[in-house]
C-alpha cells in the first residue's frame, strides 16, 4: 500500500501581503505530476486545506484545481482530506456522501454523538486490509457529548482525545493510519522544545499538546498541524511539515511529499519527494551594498548592518529595485540609548507574557483568567 502524507496546504495565505496563488499553483502542479508518476493507491491531507475558516473564492477554485489534478492522475487512487485548526469543519464536511462515490473523503468533523466513530477508509492490498483513521482538528468542547466533559469540569485537548481513541476497537492484527491534526508530542515530551514557525498559531502555555503514547496502536500517523518536517518520537509518526514555506522562519528549508509504503505487517518505508518552490523565501543579512549585489527574484527579508543610518526612502527604493519581492526590511540595533532596562524580555513575547508585562502584578487568579481569554480568542480567530 503507498500514499501520499501531504498537510497545511494553507490555501489562500498571504506572505508579508504578497499573494501566493502563484506558488502554491506552481508547488501543487508538481504534486500532480509525482502523483501520475508514482501512482500511489491514496493521497492523504492532515488538515488546513485552507488559510481561513472562510476562504475566499479563489482559494476554493485552486484546491478544486488542485483535486482535480489529483483525481485525473490517479483515477483509481482514494483521495483523503481532513479538517485543521485554520478550516471550517462544516464547510469541509460538506458533499461528504457525494464526494466518497468519486473516492475523495472529505472529513470536517469528529464525532459529534455518541453512536459515531472516528471515520474510517479501508483500503486492501495483497498484505490485507489498511484501516485509515481520518480524525480532524478536535478542540475539547466539539467532543464532549461524545466523550464525557461538562461546564464544570471540562476536559484538556490531552484527555479528549486519548478518550476519543479509547472508543474505537482498533484491530491489531491489520495494518492502521492515523491522519490526525493536532500538536502531538512524545510521551514524557515537552512542548516548549518543539521549534515552531512564525505562521502557527500556538496556544498559551501549549495547552493544546497532546501525548503520542497512543500513536503506538498504529503502523503510520500522518499528522498535520507543525509546518517543520518532524517525527514524534518514531520515524513512522510524522509531520511532513508545509508543501511551501509559509513565513520567514521557514527560510532555508527543504519541502517535501512524504511517500509511504506498507508491506506485510510492521513493514514501513518512508521517502521524501523534494518539492521546488517558484520562488524561494531567504534572509540576506549584511550592509546594504553587500546585500544589494545578491539581487534576485525571492522573497527576501533584509537585515541591515551598516554602522550608520541612511536616509529611509533611498534604502526602500533601492531594495525594492533589486528586490521585486521584498518582504520587510530591518536593522541590527544602531548605538544610542540602552532601552533594554525598560524591555521585560528579549525577542518576540507571546500574548500572555507581553499583556502580563503590560498589566503588571497579575496574581495567579487573574493569569488563568488571562490564559483563558487569549486562548478563547485563538480558538474563535485562527
Amino acid at each position: 500500500m503507498k500514499f501520499f502524507h501531504l498537510s497545511d496546504l494553507h490555501i489562500g495565505l498571504r506572505l508579508y501581503n504578497r499573494d501566493l496563488k502563484e506558488d502554491q499553483t506552481f508547488v501543487f502542479d508538481q504534486i500532480i505530476r509525482a502523483a501520475g508518476q508514482e501512482q500511489p493507491d491514496a493521497v492523504v491531507i492532515a488538515g488546513d486545506v485552507y488559510d481561513k475558516a472562510i476562504p475566499s473564492a479563489e482559494a476554493v477554485s485552486l484546491f478544486d484545481r488542485f483535486l482535480s489534478g489529483l483525481h485525473q492522475a490517479i483515477p483509481q487512487g482514494e483521495i483523503m482530506v481532513i479538517s485543521g485548526n485554520h478550516d471550517s469543519g462544516p464547510r469541509v464536511n460538506l458533499y461528504r456522501g457525494v464526494l466518497q462515490r468519486q473516492h475523495i473523503h472529505m472529513i470536517g468533523l469528529p464525532p459529534q454523538a455518541p453512536e459515531e466513530m472516528i471515520q474510517q477508509v479501508t483500503l486492501a492490498d495483497k498484505f490485507g486490509p489498511v484501516h485509515f483513521y481520518l480524525l480532524p482538528f478536535v478542540r475539547p468542547s466539539m467532543v464532549s457529548a461524545v466523550v464525557g466533559g461538562s461546564e464544570e469540569s471540562s476536559l484538556s485537548y490531552d484527555e479528549a482525545l486519548h478518550r476519543l481513541i479509547q472508543r474505537e476497537a482498533i484491530d491489531q492484527n491489520a495494518r492502521n493510519v492515523l491522519v490526525s491534526h493536532q500538536f502531538y508530542l512524545p510521551p514524557g515530551g515537552d512542548a516548549a522544545s518543539v521549534a515552531r514557525m512564525d505562521s502557527e498559531t500556538v496556544t498559551v502555555g501549549n495547552i493544546d499538546a497532546v501525548s503520542g503514547d497512543f500513536l503506538e496502536l498504529f503502523d503510520y500517523a500522518a499528522l498535520g498541524h507543525i509546518h517543520k518536517p518532524m517525527s514524534v518520537g518514531d520515524s513512522r509518526f510524522r509531520y511532513c511539515g508545509t508543501p511551501l514555506a509559509c513565513s520567514v522562519s521557514e527560510a532555508g528549508q527543504e519541502k517535501t511529499v512524504l511517500v509511504v509504503e506498507l508491506e506485510e505487517k510492521g513493514s514501513c518505508r518512508i521517502r521524501s519527494l523534494p518539492l521546488v518552490p517558484l520562488r524561494q523565501v531567504r534572509i540576506l543579512t549584511g550592509t546594504q551594498e553587500a546585500v544589494l549585489e545578491q539581487a534576485c527574484n525571492d522573497y527576501v527579508s533584509v537585515v541591515l548592518t551598516d554602522p550608520i543610518d541612511f536616509d529611509v526612502f533611498d534604502v526602500q527604493d533601492r531594495l525594492r529595485a533589486a528586490f521585486p519581492n521584498l518582504l520587510e526590511v530591518r536593522r541590527n540595533a544602531l548605538p544610542g540609548a540602552d532601552y533594554r532596562a525598560a524591555v521585560p524580555a528579549a525577542g518576540p513575547m507571546d500574548p500572555f507574557d507581553l499583556c502580563s508585562a503590560f498589566l503588571g502584578g497579575v496574581d495567579d487568579g487573574e493569569a488563568a483568567l488571562l490564559r483563558e481569554v487569549i486562548n478563547a480568542a485563538r480558538e474563535v480567530t485562527p
